[in-house]
């Protein structure tokens, strides 16, 4: 008899093609842990500060700042910035050359290089007019689901003195994210180690990160309702000061007024806002805070004025 009820074979049957997992995505930097939750917080402002961008090239920048306070003398700031032609993203480029300096001859300085695929370093120099204050050396390999960087500040082999960090984070699935900080420094009758254990896990519409060691705790959770609102709270515990510090953050975008809105409010009974307000067709934006501490009983406030 045939195959009266109409079934294949079974060696005829289609096979399934084995599902393929995606791979897990690189966690990124260790800095850059709670950079979503931070940047809903508005910057301090005080004085009244004029910033003036202008792009030479492609490939270089350059920015003049003006800045008059109460609390101390004027002050006027060139920044330069040069961009290579490696492109790894819109937020990446290399080589990258960044410098600050002041009326009085102090410079910051940044150098990021690509030194391959996957390994990047980076040099940060700090003078205050004649003399080093800093001198750090980053260097960090990216794999497809890890970072490793190791960190070097300060170092004096004739005084035995360095600060070096290491950091790694893992990727264990598509949302959570461990890994950990080793800072150790050494000077001349001195010599110590803190271990910092930290995890991230990342949802659809949150972020929480909690970073713990014996240094203290620092956790934070940002959220995001909708295109226009962003909320951010913050913990911070250090064990050495006795201290905790508690914010609640959050970011209003108007689109249609072309306004951005910062707020907070912390523990320490101190309240905070900004409110930028970009100016179109004219490449200006306007900034307006205001910071009121209630336990201290101080007040100060800001105005900027940004072209380019």
């Amino acid at each position: 008899m045939g195959n009266t009820l109409g079934l294949a074979p079974m060696g005829a049957l289609p096979r399934r093609s084995p599902r393929r997992e995606e791979p897990l995505p690189n966690p990124g930097s260790f800095d850059e842990l709670h950079r979503l939750c931070k940047d809903v917080f508005p910057a301090q402002m005080e004085g009244v500060k004029l910033v003036v961008n202008k792009v030479l090239s492609s490939h270089f920048q350059v920015a003049h700042t003006v800045h008059m306070s109460a609390l101390g003398l004027p002050g006027y700031h060139l920044h330069a910035a040069y961009a290579g032609d490696w492109q790894l993203s819109p937020a990446e480029v290399f080589p990258t050359v960044v410098g600050d300096m002041d009326s009085s001859g102090s410079l910051n300085a940044q150098v990021l290089l690509l030194l391959a695929e996957r390994l990047r370093a980076k040099a940060v120099f700090q003078t205050q007019q004649a003399k080093f204050l800093t001198w750090q050396f980053d260097g960090e390999y990216r794999g497809d689901d890890y970072t490793a960087t190791l960190t070097l500040g300060n170092p004096d082999l004739i005084g035995e003195s360095v600060i070096m960090v290491a950091h790694f984070l893992q990727s264990l699935t598509h949302r959570l994210v461990l890994g950990g900080e080793l800072v150790y420094h050494r000077r001349p009758g001195e010599e110590g180690a803190i271990l910092t254990l930290a995890g991230k896990y990342s949802a659809v519409h949150w972020v929480a990160t909690l970073n713990v060691g014996s240094g203290g705790a620092h956790a934070s959770y940002y959220h995001r309702a909708n295109e226009q609102v962003q909320v951010g709270v913050e913990f911070e515990a250090n064990t050495r000061l006795q201290d905790t510090t508690f914010s609640f953050g959050y970011h209003l975008t108007l689109p249609q007024a072309n306004m951005v809105f910062r707020g907070l409010v912390d523990s320490n009974w101190c309240v905070g806002a900004v409110l930028e307000k970009k100016m179109p067709p004219l490449p200006v934006t306007l900034a307006l805070g205001a910071f009121l501490n209630h336990w201290r009983n101080r007040f100060h406030c800001g105005f900027s004025i940004t072209v380019g």
